[in-house]
């Protein structure tokens, strides 16, 4: 076999890419925010944000391919090691959230695989969930731990499954009405359905659209393994694009076909996928196969999920960690090489965020939304290393060679990094505001975690150099 015939082509970055990026709670999520009029934000954010964004990794990642640590690499060549230290922090320090969330998503898909419904955890308190959920989380810590890999490899398949189902799911629900003869739940629908009102609550959603299309980063690695990466990546990224634009605009024309666009459930986040399957089967009369199928698999890919983003975070932070900014003792390893301090760490961390908020927040249905919405605020702030990383690139563009250009000109460059930098800050600053309708106490609750939690976390990252000072007698 040739070297040409081991390259990538565009397809296999695509599907990589598809598969790295998109899931079916990006259609059920940003449904149950914005209803049928969510297919017009996701034109925007797809043509908008997520073309450029795509399209700017590619040209990072074929710059500094050599690059270990991803983002914190490009930061590094461009901007220097103390800005790089604070990007592997970020990218670290926002899978807290997303770690603390893992548990919920393993006890729902339980509950709905055990019972067919979602009425088992509706039986128990928050604070009682959420003692199960630490103890869940604090049994895979220990697992993860023990360098044990076989729960990743398991998930990778039930996460293939889960895929599979999802894009099953668009097929069979859109030809449901002509197939089986069903009613679409959402009544008269207009070209009015389908466009937003652009208030001060819709732009609290936009972070949760960020959320749904981030992730373009983890293909950069593969630019160079491509065959022609000038032509073959950014065609790869595009059919990406595509992908995603289909998958979004069929998934939630789908969710409207099948719940009101005007009367979402209040628990659409929490119980939306497990809904639609269950819904399928009953329009196929298959009962709650599709729904078993599902439940199964996305236990599996959610338990790998918690697993692998244990594990997998920590060790960007710490695989090229500099001596001035990581203290020794977090990089010490038990007889697993574990880092088990960083462990330590974490557990902390994903602890005081399990338990903390069921103080405040009165169910459990309202304490997984919160959550979702904390991750879409704070998961976002990595992908702000990458624009920042090309509007540097943009300004040192003699210094560095690409085999892929995003764009020639470097001032449009620079100013749609800053354009999607910008984006993204306010995204972030707007997914603060709560959901919930009422200013209670709760509200109040909700907004000052969603202020405190990702300012107090990344805030984390500058007590370590300070530790790495003592410590390291730099």
């Amino acid at each position: 076999m040739n070297d040409a015939q081991k390259k990538l082509r565009w397809y296999n970055i695509a599907l990589m890419a598809f598969v790295s990026v998109w899931g079916f709670g990006n259609v059920v999520n940003n449904y149950a925010n914005q209803g049928l009029s969510v297919i017009t934000s996701w034109v925007l954010i797809i043509a908008l944000y997520f073309v450029p964004y795509a399209l700017m990794v590619g040209q990072l990642g074929s710059t500094f391919k050599d690059g270990k640590g991803g983002v914190s690499s490009w930061i590094k060549e461009t901007m220097g090691p103390t800005i790089a230290y604070l990007a592997a922090w970020t990218y670290w320090v926002v899978h807290i959230p997303y770690l603390a969330q893992k548990p919920q998503a393993i006890l729902i898909a339980l509950g709905w695989t055990a019972t067919g419904s979602g009425d088992f955890i509706k039986k128990f308190s928050p604070m009682a969930l959420q003692v199960a959920c630490l103890i869940i989380f604090l049994m895979f810590l220990w697992v993860a731990s023990r360098g044990i890999t076989s729960l990743k490899k398991i998930g990778t398949v039930a996460g293939i499954s889960v895929f599979i189902m999802s894009l099953l799911y668009i097929v069979l629900a859109i030809t449901a009405p002509m197939l089986t003869g069903v009613q679409v739940a959402t009544a008269n629908i207009t070209v009015s359905s389908f466009i937003p009102e652009f208030n001060f609550a819709y732009f609290t959603t936009l972070s949760m659209l960020v959320f749904a299309v981030g992730g373009a980063e983890k293909i950069s690695p593969y630019v160079n393994n491509t065959n022609n990466p000038s032509k073959e990546f950014p065609r790869g990224m595009l059919i990406l694009a595509i992908m995603v634009a289909i998958c979004a605009l069929l998934g939630s024309f789908a969710m409207g076909m099948m719940f009101d666009s005007n009367n979402i459930p209040a628990d659409l986040k929490m119980n939306g996928q497990y809904y639609a399957f269950q819904t399928l089967g009953e329009y196929y009369g298959i009962g709650n196969t599709f729904l078993i199928l599902y439940a199964v698999a996305n236990t599996l890919a959610q338990i790998s999920a918690l697993a692998f983003s244990i594990d997998a975070p920590l060790k960007v932070l710490l695989l090229d960690a500099d001596a001035r900014y990581v203290p020794k003792s977090l990089l010490k390893t038990n007889a697993h090489n574990t880092p088990i301090n960083g462990y330590i760490l974490t557990g902390i961390l994903v602890s005081a965020l399990i338990i903390i908020p069921a103080f405040g927040i009165g169910n459990m249905n309202s304490l997984f939304n919160w959550l979702l919405d904390l991750n879409s605020i704070v998961m976002p702030m990595r992908y702000l290393f990458v624009f920042l990383a090309f509007m540097a690139l943009m300004k040192l563009a003699d210094k560095f060679q690409s085999d892929y250009q995003f764009v020639k000109n470097r001032k449009v460059g620079y100013g749609i990094a800053l354009w999607c930098f910008l984006f993204t800050a306010f995204a972030c600053l707007m997914g603060m505001f709560p959901k919930v309708e009422a200013f209670t106490s709760e509200w109040y609750f909700q907004f000052a975690l969603n202020v405190v939690t990702p300012f107090g976390l990344l805030g984390l990252g500058l007590i370590l150099p300070w530790l790495a000072k003592r410590q390291n007698k730099i």
